[in-house]
């Protein structure tokens, strides 16, 4: 039997980036789900804070030479890789000159919210499915962690739906609490519209705030989970009314529900474990 090929979308992983608990669940979850035989890739930004010397990044240049389109922009996309030895997982990271090599990630010096965070965002989310494609590997489960990954299930349901690597993938959204109180530039929602969509499909994320992030990318998603006990009002009705399978904050040994949870989902029999 083929081995479920599992792709983790994440803004950060220990031990690259640590700044949520997002980086522990996303380097302990998929050497979990390793151990029972799943196929692993990994995709996230290289900051400019994640030392390339010290976690031996290298740039792989079969892959490299990309250009994203954002707002009729051309712009350059790298690929460097890093490997867990303890964990024998590649993880690939995205990188460009103007929109990830400065040293903080998602705040200046000051304390202020990048300007161009939305820009990053969308960047990031067509990098991500850019380079998977050309890695020529078709994922089973698509596993999105946190507000930067929200594009990717919309992406994949929208521009890529027909596309031979994402047409049998299943999207998981994971909802966390640590997010943004700011909002990114009003005109997200637009420039996030790629070919084969229309404004429509962005329109969730029209407040351009965190929460319509996270119903942005539940909205488009096959099934979620949520990664917080204390999470937005809103969202949790959103998730509660959209009646997709949802996995509720838990962390068993060994993953074990995200074991059965990824089961599931892979084999259709979508059910509620909340």
């Amino acid at each position: 039997m083929a081995k479920t090929k599992l792709l983790i979308v994440t803004h950060e992983m220990s031990p690259f980036l640590e700044l949520t608990k997002i980086s522990e669940i996303t380097r302990q979850l998929p050497q979990a789900m390793q151990e029972k035989g799943f196929e692993i890739r990994i995709l996230m930004p290289k900051f400019g804070n994640i030392n390339e010397r010290r976690n031996r990044l290298h740039e792989v240049i079969r892959l490299s030479g990309m250009n994203i389109i954002i707002d009729d922009n051309d712009n350059p996309l790298i690929i460097k890789v890093a490997s867990i030895p303890a964990a024998r997982m590649q993880v690939y990271f995205l990188d460009n000159e103007e929109y990830f090599q400065r040293k903080q990630v998602f705040r200046d010096a000051s304390g202020k919210f990048f300007d161009d965070n939305d820009e990053r965002t969308i960047f990031f989310c067509k990098g991500a499915l850019e380079t998977v494609k050309k890695l020529g590997w078709a994922p089973d489960i698509v596993h999105c962690h946190g507000w930067m990954s929200a594009l990717v299930p919309a992406y994949i349901k929208t521009t890529y739906k027909n596309d031979p690597t994402f047409k049998n993938s299943k999207v998981v959204y994971s909802v966390y609490e640590d997010g943004f109180t700011e909002k990114l530039n009003a005109s997200f929602a637009g420039k996030a519209v790629m070919a084969n969509m229309t404004e429509d499909d962005t329109k969730a994320f029209l407040p351009s705030d965190c929460d319509s992030m996270h119903i942005g990318a539940i909205t488009h998603s096959d099934a979620v989970v949520l990664g917080d006990e204390n999470l937005s009002k809103d969202v949790l009705k959103f998730v509660k009314d959209s009646n997709k399978p949802t996995l509720a904050f838990n962390l068993t040994e060994n993953f074990e529900n995200f074991y059965s949870f990824y089961e599931e989902i892979s084999n259709d029999e979508l059910v509620s474990v909340a």
